[in-house]
């Protein structure tokens, strides 16, 4: 792919990103939104901002789920060697709500209550002089489940478990953020 057609791809995914954040945001309230960036090699970047063309969310869409106890169910990728809420990417014709249940049931095992968003979150993606940007939708749930069960297809996630919030593991990703959401949220 030449340089031109980076930037080209770039400026597509900000203007589908647009509109996606957009259509989300009018369609949910009560929802928290953080801002946060990566730096990114470029192979990773092209990746990310076709994945921004396609779907207008570069890492796919999570799930906050919390149980009676207060917990909060993470899972074990492997492929960032960290804790994190269950979700992943989209399938053609999916919706947001969709890919949300769908990652659930594969890296957790369980169903939940949904009860509309819970964050929706704006990342800036950079690398060298080439920038764009997306969303990760966060939908909010609840279950009763007692323990979760990995059955992901994509063999990415090894283990899932229910946390106090100020008891996650040290390599959770945005734990503080994660904490502070539950608590806002509750």
């Amino acid at each position: 792919m030449s340089v031109n057609r980076l930037w080209f791809l770039a400026d597509e995914a900000d203007q589908r990103a647009e509109q996606v954040y957009h259509r989300t945001a009018t369609a949910y309230d009560g929802y928290l939104e953080r801002d946060y960036a990566t730096d990114v090699p470029r192979s990773r970047f092209r990746t990310l901002a076709e994945r921004v063309r396609r779907t207008g969310a570069p890492y796919g869409v999570h799930t906050l789920v919390t149980n009676p106890a207060g917990e909060l169910l993470l899972v074990r990728h492997e492929g960032v060697d960290m804790w994190v809420l269950p979700g992943g990417g989209i399938e053609t014709g999916e919706t947001f709500p969709e890919t949300a249940r769908r990652e659930l049931a594969e890296e957790a095992g369980i169903e939940a209550e949904y009860d509309g968003l819970a964050m929706l979150n704006r990342v800036t993606i950079e690398s060298g002089r080439y920038a764009t940007w997306g969303v990760v939708p966060i939908f909010k749930a609840s279950s009763t489940a007692p323990e979760p069960t990995v059955s992901d297809p994509d063999d990415e996630i090894s283990a899932a478990a229910w946390f106090a919030p100020d008891a996650m593991p040290t390599d959770t990703r945005r734990r503080e953020t994660l904490s502070e959401a539950v608590a806002e949220l509750s």
